[in-house]
């Protein structure tokens, strides 16, 4: 995808991505209660499972690891108001646009659309939904351990995070 394409055709590939792999897709959705009103990109249904895809594609920058991790904040708050609403529970995940330091942050995974399709079949592998739990904090399976990078007041990211493990989306 060229970094110069409309938003929309970021979040229509997203969920072509989704549709390819069994799901049930909506674009733009809106959702209003109580004069509070939300968006989602994408939202991809199966088996019971729904998927809340915040579609971001920022390019380079120094604050875009600060940008993300507010992203984070903001998208988790509205799969609260989406549970709220519809009763169903949802799961957040951020789809960027280029590989990202981090891949999970506050249990939401930022999966880069170019590893998408595989993040997708490994999340279909496991059922129970918690397929990215453990990227973020490690396990025995021999998933993934990932140091954070810290940030400075300037916004600028330190070190990237240090990997274990062989698994990777």
């Amino acid at each position: 995808m060229a970094e110069g394409s409309a938003w929309q055709d970021f979040e229509r590939l997203a969920a072509f991505i989704f549709e390819k792999n069994g799901y049930l897709v909506t674009v733009g959705t809106v959702k209003t209660r109580n004069r509070q009103r939300r968006q989602y990109d994408v939202i991809a249904r199966k088996d019971g499972r729904t998927l809340l895809v915040e579609c971001k594609r920022w390019s380079g920058g120094r604050y875009r690891l600060s940008a993300l991790k507010r992203a984070v904040g903001t998208h988790r708050e509205r799969a609260l108001f989406y549970e709220s609403i519809t009763g169903e529970d949802a799961v957040p995940v951020i789809v960027v646009l280029i590989e990202e330091e981090i891949r999970v942050f506050e249990g939401v995974p930022l999966v880069p659309v170019h590893r998408l399709n595989a993040f997708i079949g490994e999340l279909d592998a496991y059922p129970d939904g918690s397929s990215f739990a453990e990227y973020e904090g490690g396990d025995e399976s021999g998933a993934e351990e990932e140091v954070w990078p810290e940030e400075a007041d300037d916004g600028i990211a330190g070190p990237a995070p240090v990997r274990t493990g062989s698994r990777y989306w």
